[in-house]
Parts: structure tokens; sequence; C-alpha cells
């Protein structure tokens, strides 16, 4: 799953931390292999041109088809660097959201007043997480599917009671 419950250690290190990124379904190492397997698909044709002057007509087009494949998969793979970190101490929570190309922005409750929601009929995305504290309302893995969310929010809902349990003892 695209996300990771780290256990911290030491002293001042929040009880709970999680970290959410988006799925990866194409490493860098294979966008290499990717564009150079359809360089060498795209030049076949081309041999059979080579000394004509059709292939000097034909050559703008296939750079031009190799140019935008190489910006879609590499637009894509810069849009998908969200990382999001969530921090759960008994006496605070923290939600750090950070975006290539929207920024940076944070998020912070007090565990103990904390709501967490998940809305399974959401108009725009099923089984949307939010976290409501603060008088501010933050959704959660946004980019996540939504059976990974369903999981991620039982997951979440267990580590914040006992949390929440723990401040109380």
């Amino acid at each position: 799953m695209p996300y990771e419950w780290i256990d911290p250690k030491g002293a001042d290190t929040p009880q709970v931390e999680l970290h959410l990124w988006p799925y990866r379904s194409l490493l860098r190492k294979d966008f290499v292999l990717f564009i150079g397997g359809t360089c060498l698909i795209v030049s076949l044709p081309l041999l059979v041109l080579l000394g004509s002057p059709v292939l000097w007509a034909l050559l703008p087009f296939f750079a031009i088809a190799v140019g935008g494949v190489w910006y879609a998969i590499d637009y894509s793979y810069r849009s998908g660097e969200i990382l999001e970190e969530l921090r759960i101490w008994p006496e605070r929570m923290t939600l750090d959201h950070m975006h290539p190309r929207r920024g940076h922005k944070f998020w912070e409750g007090n565990p103990y007043w904390v709501q967490l929601k998940i809305d399974p009929k959401h108009e725009r995305v099923t089984n949307y997480i939010t976290l409501k504290g603060a008088d501010r309302e933050v959704e959660l893995g946004a980019f996540l599917s939504e059976d990974e969310r369903a999981v991620l929010f039982t997951e979440l809902q267990d580590k914040l009671r006992m949390v929440q349990n723990a401040s109380m003892d």
C-alpha cells in the first residue's frame, strides 16, 4: 500500500507517525527503459527510409511523438510527488501536506478532540477521509484507492483511540 506506519523512537517523538504518497506504477529506472524501447520501436520503420529524402520529412514527427510521450510521463511522475505526514502525540496531532506545485500545507489539532470521519458516498471521492479539529477540516489520502482509504480509516481509528486512551491514563 502507498502508506507506511513509522515506529518513532526517542524522546519528544510522536507516538504514531504515518506517511502517505500516491501509488507509482512506473519507477524512474523503468521510465528510462520505456523511453529507450519507444525510441527503438519508432526508429524501426525509419530504417527502411535510410538514404531517402522522405526520412527527413518524417523524422520531426517521430521526434515530436517521442518527446510528447517523454513529457507526458514526466509530468505525471512530477505531479505524483505528493507526501502527507500525519504525526500524533498525546497532546497534539499534525498533518503536513507537501505538493510539488501547490506548496506546503499544515494542520494541527488536539487528538482528544479531533473527529475522524469517512464519507462512503462523497461526490468526488468514495470513502473520503477527513480530520476535523481546531475549527478546520482537512482531507487525508485523497489520492489513495477507495479500498485503501477504507483500510486506512480503520487502522487510523485504532491508532487514534490508542493515543486518546494513553493520554487519559
